[in-house]
Order: C-alpha cells, then sequence, then structure tokens
C-alpha cells in the first residue's frame, strides 16, 4: 500500500538560455531556440525531480519550443501543452530591452505595473495565470505536477498560487535554467526554494 500524500509539489522551471535572454531582451511570441550554454544548463536538470522529491509529476508546457526543448534535455516527458503556460505577450515591447523602453517609449515602465502596449496588460496576464493556477490545482488531487516554461510566467504563477498580487514577481529571482519549487501542505502554501541553474555559485537557496 502507497504512503497517504501528505503534501503537494509544484516545480516551475524556466527554459534555458537563449540570444535575448542573454541580452535581456523581451522574449515572449518569438520562438527562438536555446544557446549552446542554454542547452547544457538544462542538461543539467536531468534528475531535479528525483532531488527535489517530485512524486509521479504531471508535466505541462508552454508551446514555445524553448521550453519544450528544455524539457526535452532535462529528462522530462511533457504530458500536455497549453497556451495558458506561455510568456508574457509583450505587445510592442518584444525584442526590446528596459533600457530601451526606458530611453524611447516610458521612463517609468514595468513590465509589473503596466503591462505591455498591444501585448497584455496586468489585468489579462492575472486573469490567464489564474487560469493555469486552477488547471494545476485540479492536478494536484492526483499528483505532483512541474510546469517549464518562461520567467515572467512562472513568476506571475508563483504570485497568483501564493494569492499574492502579480506585481510582486518583480522581487523573485529565477534565472534561465532556474526553478521554484512550491509546496503545498492542507490549505498552507509556500515557496520553498528557488534552484539554480546547476553551476551557478548559488544553485539552491531555501526561503
Amino acid at each position: 500500500m502507497s504512503e497517504p500524500r501528505t503534501h503537494h509539489r509544484v516545480l516551475l522551471i524556466r527554459h534555458g538560455q537563449t540570444e535575448w535572454s542573454l541580452s535581456d531582451r523581451h522574449t515572449g511570441r518569438t520562438d527562438i531556440g536555446l544557446t549552446a550554454r542554454g542547452e547544457r544548463d538544462a542538461q543539467n536538470l536531468h534528475g531535479i525531480a528525483e532531488r527535489l522529491q517530485i512524486r509521479d509529476p504531471y508535466v505541462f508546457a508552454s508551446p514555445r519550443h524553448r521550453a519544450q526543448r528544455t524539457a526535452e534535455l532535462a529528462g522530462l516527458t511533457v504530458d500536455e501543452i497549453d497556451d495558458r503556460f506561455a510568456e508574457w505577450d509583450y505587445g510592442d515591447y518584444e525584442g526590446l530591452t528596459r533600457p530601451q523602453i526606458h530611453a524611447d517609449h516610458d521612463p517609468d515602465w514595468a513590465i509589473w505595473t503596466k503591462g505591455a502596449p498591444n501585448g497584455e496588460s496586468v489585468e489579462q496576464m492575472t486573469q490567464r495565470v489564474d487560469g493555469a493556477v486552477a488547471v494545476v490545482e485540479q492536478r494536484l488531487e492526483i499528483s505532483d505536477v512541474i510546469v517549464v516554461s518562461h520567467g515572467h510566467f512562472s513568476r506571475s504563477f508563483v504570485c497568483r498560487f501564493l494569492g499574492w498580487p502579480i506585481a510582486q514577481g518583480a522581487n523573485i529571482d529565477l534565472r534561465p535554467a532556474g526553478a521554484a519549487l512550491l509546496i503545498e501542505v492542507g490549505d498552507d502554501r509556500r515557496l520553498s526554494g528557488l534552484v539554480g541553474p546547476e553551476g551557478a555559485a548559488a544553485t539552491r537557496y531555501a526561503l
């Protein structure tokens, strides 16, 4: 007889480095591949589910190739691809860096408070991420969950899973090929730790 489940775990994995993430360009809809570094970091994720005691996970992935390739290199079998797990739609700011946006468009801009013109607003992103959280919550009744996605999406997911305003994602540091571990124990939800990427100066730090 298997042991009764006493808690549930959600592991959020950000895709590995791309040329645009390396140069801090906002990458939403653009389907750009991983760099050689990104591929190595994704391979180093192999076994992360076992290391973090994720049990029989159901794996969701963004429709973007960079996320699916990261899952593949990490040895994960994607069970479901869903648009709700895609990156924030940056609209007119796609491919631009934050300094470029400040210099050419809005000196006070931040995605967390102003969203993206002709992309997703903060309210729209909140609504979409809430839908993703609901999907994951339903699956947690059966198994642990892994989500392979993107930086701003994953930070937003952490916030909404914990019941925080999405703007608090600005205070979460999630690097390419990094991961965030969420734990649910009864009615208590926690951001348990941030991981990676493997080989970085601090590969794991508990919160």
